[in-house]
């Protein structure tokens, strides 16, 4: 993926969605064509097409044993890290309440899912079913999933139109709200925001929230001091020598990913002015790599293990309660991205 994306001129998120055909994703045909293209020009083998695996009925757990089985269906797990930490949250609060999860990556294949599903089904210990997704995203689900309402199913990461269903996603407005804010209280009125690619729902709620702190501060929001990327350090590079050739530049950038400020890092360095002293600079995902840069980077906490821990606790509320009740108490939950306050921000 990360070649056909480097030969299409596009992020390895963008070929993601593309060679797995995943809803939700707003990409013009000309750009889908292209990545097409170039994927079968180097030989990128495509996921084979299964055929629709067979309608199986719930099965029941025999007399006296309490189900213990959650399955958890993800799109895409190898390309990013976010994933594996919800899975790691997912299975620790299971493991604490006796359950095991089974894991199953469908990469967005709909007869993969419901192979997957029916086979969980078909499981007499199958206690319900997380459903998750490697980008936040609204999703079509699996009939199978919305037609059997005494199976519990929660999503994680993604939402259905209809909001039917427990969801668990990230506070990402309040995330970018608190990054924000966070420069504004050390002294900052020129935030330069570099932005991830703005069609995915991630880069529109720290955009709304980096505006929002602009305002609750009474501080206006300059469109000359946003620039859109694409998540990688190059576009972080590249934005940043553009925001600080502004007549008026930046005292501070806030990145909305860990990569894009180290691509920022790297450029600030170039123009020889150094981070904190001349330049503030916050990132967001407290990547591994955010705690090795010099200095430290200053982060939000992508909280994809609290996640998985919540997905795990509302699918184990909703189990112990009749499908009828668990109608009544379909909610969204919102978790919290914290700061992690390292070396790389200081008062102006």
């Amino acid at each position: 993926m990360t070649d056909v994306a480097k030969a299409a001129g596009v992020s390895q998120s963008t070929v993601s969605m593309v060679l797995n055909n995943m809803s939700g994703a707003r990409l013009s045909a000309e750009t889908r064509s292209r990545v097409l293209g170039v994927a079968m020009e180097l030989g990128y083998r495509l996921p084979r097409r299964e055929q629709p695996a067979p309608q199986v009925a719930a099965a029941s757990p025999a007399p006296g044993l309490r189900r213990n089985l959650i399955g958890y269906l993800v799109d895409e797990i190898s390309t990013s890290p976010h994933p594996v930490v919800s899975v790691d949250g997912a299975r620790d609060a299971a493991w604490e309440h006796d359950c095991l999860v089974s894991i199953i990556v469908t990469r967005s294949n709909a007869d993969q899912e419901a192979a997957a599903i029916a086979a969980l089904r078909a499981n007499p210990m199958l206690l319900g079913i997380v459903y998750s997704t490697i980008f936040t995203r609204e999703v079509t689900l699996p009939a199978a999933l919305t037609d059997d309402a005494e199976l519990p199913v929660v999503l994680l990461n993604c939402h259905d139109e209809r909001h039917r269903l427990p969801t668990i996603v990230p506070g990402e407005v309040g995330g970018g709200h608190a990054a924000t804010e966070h420069l504004i209280a050390m002294g900052h009125t020129r935030i330069g925001f570099i932005n991830g690619e703005p069609w995915m729902e991630a880069a529109k709620d720290r955009l709304k929230g980096y505006r929002r702190a602009l305002a609750t501060a009474d501080l206006p929001f300059d469109p000359a001091l946003v620039r859109d990327g694409d998540w990688m350090s190059g576009t972080g590079f590249e934005a940043t020598l553009s925001l600080m050739r502004e007549a008026r530049p930046p005292t501070a950038l806030f990145c909305a990913n860990d990569l894009m400020a180290l691509g920022a890092m790297e450029a600030l360095a170039q123009l020889g002015l150094k981070v904190p002293e001349d330049v503030s600079l916050m990132g967001y995902d407290d990547q591994e790599i955010s705690r090795h840069t010099h200095p430290p980077l200053t982060t939000m906490v992508l909280p994809n293990y609290e996640m998985g821990r919540a997905a795990v606790e509302a699918l184990l509320a909703a189990a112990d309660l009749p499908a009828t009740q668990r109608a009544a108490r379909r909610h969204l939950i919102k978790i919290d991205c914290p700061l992690v306050a390292r070396q790389t921000v200081r008062p102006r």
